[in-house]
């Protein structure tokens, strides 16, 4: 990300919180110095998707993240390996494990699907419009 954003001309601010109400102090104090928000794709993030997008909403604060379940929960945009797609390797992987296969003789998997979510009645309530061409490209738009 530092490199993308070192390309671009900004400025990478980091905030990190390991429980829920860290988020909201850690949120507090990001908000006053960032324009745009990434979250990172961390199962901490996916305990309560909810937190982070009304915070995002109630800041005015455009967002990105790295899962789907996060544009559900009212998110702006995410993008990002399916967990769907991951929890269907870890059965395989197990069902392999249980028939006699090492686990060090399994590769390590990466994501191979990645899906752009955009929530358009997030999209509103901060008053953004998303250009045309993000919206083709989306595998799914909620509205």
């Amino acid at each position: 990300m530092q490199e993308a954003v070192d390309l671009l001309g900004y400025k990478l601010v980091v905030g990190s919180a390991s429980t829920a109400s860290e988020v909201d102090t850690a949120f507090t104090k990001l908000v006053q110095r960032i324009d745009a928000l990434a979250v990172a794709a961390q199962a901490f993030f996916l305990g309560d998707a909810h937190q982070l997008a009304e915070l995002a909403l109630h800041h005015r604060m455009p967002a990105i993240y790295g899962f789907r379940e996060d544009a559900l929960a009212g998110g702006l945009i995410s993008y990002g390996g399916s967990l769907a797609d991951a929890y269907r390797q870890a059965g395989i992987y197990t069902g392999r494990i249980l028939g006699g296969v090492k686990p060090a003789e399994l590769p390590v998997q990466i994501p191979t699907k990645f899906e752009l979510v955009i929530n358009l009645k997030t999209a509103k309530a901060l008053g953004l419009a998303i250009p045309s061409g993000v919206m083709a490209i989306a595998d799914d738009v909620i509205e």
